[in-house]
């Protein structure tokens, strides 16, 4: 983590300045959800990888496109259907007739924003591909390494799995997203001004981008040097052992879990212009870290992920 004291003030304030232009800007694109903007936005300031889960039609896509170019990102999109191969994300390597030798095509995921569109309509095996680039930020092909770009930021969108021909994603899998968010049905307003002819999404090619990879890099810095007091962890160690003492729950939240949560806190808390985590920012971020970590014990519990994190919030007192 770097010191926050060797960043330079101005380069700092005009980051941060930056970053309130890209909150504006998103939330003229992605109407009435202005939570899941700052939960898509924190996740990308604390260098995770998100997963937006929704039925078709709710802007999922949009959502992803208009954070790759308020973002200043490269972006690359990988349709995930069920005769995706794994090759088709990370590249291949092909013979040079030439020369007698093999060189390597790179595929996808080469780009610093890819969006896995409907991630579970692909078979394990292609979900796989995905594996090593979001938690090592590099693909292994043949034995060799290639380092992914930086910053480097997944955003997969998938189908509810009760849908036809979807595959759910496995645990492994489902760990390696910082946070999965639901954008769910917009308001009265946003809807009516959506039937009335607004299609922001449709504009976002004439968009500038309000950030750079550069300064992206500068702020995820800077999120993560934000400070966690000790009555701070205290709260977040007692939210995760609740988790693993219920019964509720088939098993609790991980090491990686908790990790996760402290840096998803720091990069909110950073969002909102504070140098210091407060509880609010870890209630603000536990249901999009914790709920797709936690499955129920009970097979007719049919309560959403963020229902049954509100349920841990709820047993568990601010110390």
């Amino acid at each position: 983590m770097s010191d926050p004291v060797t960043l330079k003030p101005a380069a700092q304030a005009e980051a941060r300045e930056a970053l309130q232009h890209a909150v504006a800007t998103l939330n003229t694109i992605i109407l009435g959800k202005s939570d899941k903007v700052d939960l898509a936005l924190a996740t990308l300031l604390a260098g995770g990888h998100l997963l937006i889960e929704d039925v078709p039609g709710v802007g999922k896509t949009t959502m992803a496109r208009a954070l790759a170019v308020v973002m200043g990102l490269d972006f690359a999109r990988v349709q995930f259907t069920s005769d995706l191969l794994p090759s088709d994300v990370t590249g291949v390597s092909v013979f040079n007739k030439v020369d007698a030798s093999f060189a390597f095509h790179r595929g996808p995921i080469f780009t610093q924003m890819l969006l896995a569109d409907e991630v579970n309509r692909a078979t394990p095996k292609a979900q796989s591909a995905l594996l090593e680039g979001m938690q090592e930020r590099q693909v292994t092909v043949d034995g060799e390494r290639h380092p992914l770009p930086a910053p480097f930021f997944v955003v997969a969108t998938q189908n509810p799995a009760d849908q036809i021909g979807t595959y759910a994603l496995p645990e492994s899998q489902l760990d390696r997203f910082l946070m999965a968010i639901s954008l769910g049905y917009p308001d009265a307003k946003s809807e009516r001004a959506l039937l009335n002819g607004l299609r922001p999404g449709q504009s976002l090619a004439q968009r500038s981008a309000s950030l750079n990879p550069e300064m992206i890099l500068l702020l995820q810095r800077m999120a993560q040097a934000v400070a966690v007091a000790d009555p701070l962890l205290d709260y977040l160690q007692a939210l995760i052992d609740h988790t693993r003492q219920s019964p509720a729950f088939v098993t609790g939240l991980s090491p990686r879990a908790a990790i996760a949560l402290a840096t998803a806190a720091r990069a909110f808390a950073f969002l909102k212009g504070r140098d210091n985590v407060f509880p609010d920012d870890l209630q603000a971020v536990f249901a999009a870290v914790a709920g797709h970590r936690l499955q129920s014990t009970a097979r007719t519990d049919h309560a959403n992920a963020w229902e049954r994190a509100q349920d841990v919030l709820d047993a568990v007192a601010i110390p």
